[in-house]
């Protein structure tokens, strides 16, 4: 980006009459100013033409639902006119469920830069102003005597959400795309005691799909090293006192406050009004960890801003509904399965000696013990040949991985390689002894030497696919996989079952980490 292309975005990024006067701390920090001046342009300029986009493919989604609804219902020819007490006919019914539609979506902010490219959220909002139009409607249609609701509930409603998820699914592959590449990001600083701010920086740097750029740093007295999270280094722009300058110099459009920075909370009240005027937002970094979106909950009490946190539930009427998942798509699952599972059935027994089936002893929820059913895919004697192989573990923790282990078999290899030999799991999974998704089931030797905060993994059922086994599954260290899976426990969510499930999908195709 040239000098005057930044300046340009700089300028945008303020309502006209409203660019704040600029000061730059000293020298080096206008030189910093400079070179961050060609790291990605204004978040508010991008978030705008993501918008654009996503409103304009959202209204070809339901305008596309309603005609389907309309074409399948009447043919292409004339359509009636709606009988009851409204004089319309279903050409201005649909319009008015379309104008209707595209304005819920508006009002539950499923194109809010805060909820697009990460997270369940832009989802379950979709799906929600979705529902919500066509109950409203219904309601109006039959208080209007308009008979023509049960047309799009069937046809319309169904299509226009699938649709939509799809869509917005294809746009969020296409804005992660383009943020490894440095585009389509928010410019931040972050700002707080070193420490706190090495923190922030570090876990949005690993983190795929962060939406944020960070292009410097403030620290109390405005000196110091620069803060390094892997190959990256941020500068230190500005001192506690002249972080809202910076900020509008810099063109940024995101200001994290990291922990607690000395002057408290009067600081931070004053910092949100220096950055009146500016184009930038305040975000407080909390010191929850592993704690998800859904269970903190906001609540003003004269003033007082307090934040609650939900205590997780292991028991209820959700897991009643997990539960009713695993039945229903394990029972579906083994009845299409069954010419796959008799195939390969058939090659483990011509590929070496012994059972199709290994089952194995594991924990369970709450420590009950069960027996795990897989393919084969090893030689027979596998169990008794491990004490000889203990010493090229190549695992961390308590786990024993290595990558060329000789007891697999040839058709073992194919097998683990696409998670193949974990089919026969449905089984315990429609009996209930698993779910699709939860934590690796354990061995007992496992557990035995289980740290207290680990045992924590045991409050749900053990999974067929699960956090761990997305997201790098043996290239994990011991410590990131209970990190994972504790993670899990606490926080899961039917929306998140089905997004790991759908990303099972792809792991299994493109398989990362199995052997």
């Amino acid at each position: 980006m040239s000098e005057s292309d930044s300046h340009l975005s700089f300028a945008r990024s303020f309502p006209l009459g409203r660019v704040p006067r600029l000061r730059i701390v000293d020298r080096a920090v206008s030189e910093q100013h400079d070179i961050a001046l060609d790291t990605p342009s204004s978040g508010l300029i991008w978030a705008q033409r993501y918008r654009t986009k996503l409103r304009l493919t959202d209204s070809a989604v339901i305008v596309l639902a309603v005609s389907v609804a309309l074409v399948v219902r009447f043919g292409v020819n004339g359509i009636p006119a709606v009988p009851g007490s409204f004089s319309a006919n279903y050409w201005l019914v649909s319009l008015l469920i379309v104008a209707a539609w595209l304005t819920t979506l508006a009002l539950f902010h499923t194109r809010d830069s805060r909820v697009i490219g990460v997270g369940a959220s832009e989802y379950k909002q979709v799906v929600n102003a979705s529902v919500i139009t066509f109950g409203m409607l219904a309601i109006a249609f039959l208080i209007l005597h308009i008979d023509i609701a049960r047309l799009y509930f069937v046809l319309a409603l169904p299509i226009g959400i699938v649709v939509l998820v799809l869509e917005r699914w294809l746009w969020r592959k296409w804005l992660l795309h383009q943020r490894k590449f440095g585009h389509y990001l928010s410019r931040v600083i972050v700002v707080g005691n070193r420490e706190d701010v090495q923190y922030v920086v570090s876990q949005i740097n690993t983190k795929s799909g962060a939406a944020y750029y960070i292009v410097g740093a403030a620290l109390e007295n405005g000196i110091g090293e620069e803060i390094s999270a892997g190959e990256r280094t941020v500068p230190i722009v500005s001192d506690f006192d002249n972080v809202a300058s910076a900020a509008a110099a810099m063109g940024v459009d995101t200001v994290i406050v990291a922990g607690q920075p000395s002057g408290g909370s009067s600081y931070i009240r004053n910092l949100g009004w220096d950055l009146e005027g500016t184009s930038a937002e305040l975000v407080l970094s909390s010191r929850l960890t592993d704690v998800a979106g859904p269970r903190i909950h906001f609540r003003p009490v004269d003033g007082l801003p307090l934040i609650h946190v939900e205590i997780p539930r292991f028991e209820g009427g959700r897991h009643a509904l997990k539960r009713t998942l695993d039945v229903v798509t394990t029972g579906l699952a083994m009845l299409l399965l069954l010419p796959v599972l008799a195939v390969i059935a058939v090659l483990i027994k011509m590929d070496s000696p012994g059972p199709v089936l290994f089952r194995q002893q594991r924990c369970g929820r709450n420590g009950q013990m069960f027996r795990m059913i897989k393919f084969r895919s090893m030689v027979q004697s596998a169990e008794d040949d491990l004490a000889g192989l203990l010493d090229q573990n190549e695992a961390a923790g308590v786990l024993f991985k290595i990558r060329n282990d000789p007891r697999i078999t040839r058709i073992g290899r194919v097998l683990r390689k696409y998670s193949l030999d974990e089919l026969p799991q449905l089984w315990n999974i429609f009996v209930g002894e698993m779910s699709l998704v939860g934590p690796r089931p354990p061995l007992p030797e496992e557990v035995q030497v289980y740290e207290t905060h680990v045992h924590r993994r045991l409050y749900i059922k053990p999974g067929l696919t699960g956090m761990w086994q997305v997201n790098g599954r043996s290239n994990l260290s011991w410590e990131d996989s209970v990190r994972l899976d504790l993670y899990y426990v606490e926080n899961w969510s039917l929306a998140g079952d089905l997004m790991i499930i759908w990303r099972t999908f792809k792991t299994v195709i493109q398989p990362v980490g199995a052997y």
